[in-house]
């Protein structure tokens, strides 16, 4: 910075004709103006100036960096405006990674909604089921599941996360609903395997004060959770479904949850950002839509009354097997 400091005195001098104005023209001290150009010599190795009590002179070797340098410092001015004009203009990139397990059926709503208020800001969308580390994915914000990112960043959480065994009314008709978890093992049931790391996600399930981890064999296990609801909905079997899929289809009767004494919570979706004073307007205006619209939604999970009520829907007997 000193160097550039000191470019921009020797141009401004030049162009003014006296070290006096370059100062004035700076906002800084004669003294300090006369400072930075002789340090700019002294690193160079050549005098730019003929001094005299009157009169300023460019050296050849001070009209060649003139004539070099004054090109190049209009370049990082406009570079510097665009920088600041943009922590007042919406309009540019927005890099956003999220993970597809709530991508679409959450966010993508809202991207296409704030991309139609702001169209001059251009979205570049990631879903990724790894962890993304902004810095390193050069993302400008990003959105996850589960607990907060523990990597620097800021995280403002938006909806609760709930594990929701449901079926179709179609297949409790045909098959029975367990009324336990053990009778869950006689059922046809849906698994999930990891898209970031292949394994097979355990059911969890809430006893009393304690959370337990079950292995439930499936007849169809896939990697894509919307795959997922969509063979629940189809009726093939049973599944353990995240309430930002399952409940818009326990509200419109096409699931029925189950074994919701045992429901368990799995986070929070959260969206994470670096430090306020880092971003963009258009950053800010895009965080603050997304907590708006999204931040405590009931769209996106069931209360305890609710699920209370949906027990009421349920149909037929006890466990059937898997027959």
């Amino acid at each position: 910075m000193n160097g550039i400091r000191g470019v921009t005195v020797f141009v401004r001098a030049a162009t003014l004709g006296s070290l006096r104005s370059a100062a004035v023209d700076q906002g800084i001290s004669p003294q300090a103006a006369s400072q930075a150009v002789m340090q700019l010599e002294k690193e160079l190795g050549v005098r730019l100036f003929h001094r005299t009590t009157r009169k300023l002179s460019l050296t050849e070797e001070g009209q060649r960096l003139l004539d070099s340098a004054k090109p190049a410092l209009a370049t990082l001015s406009s570079a510097l405006d665009d920088a600041r004009r943009s922590k007042e203009d919406t309009g540019g990139v927005l890099r956003i990674s999220a993970p597809r397990a709530f991508g679409l059926t959450v966010l993508w709503p809202y991207f296409e909604a704030f991309q139609k208020r702001y169209p001059n800001v251009l979205l570049e969308v990631q879903f990724d089921d790894q962890f993304t580390d902004l810095v390193t994915d050069r993302a400008d914000v990003g959105f996850r599941g589960g607990p907060p990112p523990s990597s620097g960043s800021i995280a403002r959480p938006l909806v609760p996360i709930q594990l929701i065994v449901c079926a179709s009314p179609e297949y409790i008709e045909r098959h029975g609903a367990p009324q336990t978890i053990d009778e869950l093992y006689a059922h046809r049931c849906t698994g999930y395997r990891r898209a970031n790391t292949g394994k097979l996600a355990q059911w969890q399930f809430r006893i009393g004060d304690e959370i337990v981890y079950r292995d439930v064999p499936a007849v169809v296990y896939v990697n894509d959770t919307e795959i997922e609801t969509q063979a629940v909905l189809s009726g093939l079997g049973i599944g353990q479904l995240g309430s930002f899929s399952a409940a818009p289809h326990i509200r419109s009767g096409r699931l029925i949850p189950l074994l919701t004494q045992h429901i368990t919570d799995y986070g929070m979706i959260h969206i994470y950002y670096r430090h306020r004073t880092e971003q963009s307007l258009r950053l800010r205006t895009f965080i603050d839509f997304m907590i708006e619209h999204i931040a405590g939604n009931r769209d996106f999970f069931l209360d305890p009354q609710e699920l209370r009520a949906t027990q009421s829907l349920k149909r037929g007997g006890k466990a059937k097997g898997r027959g």
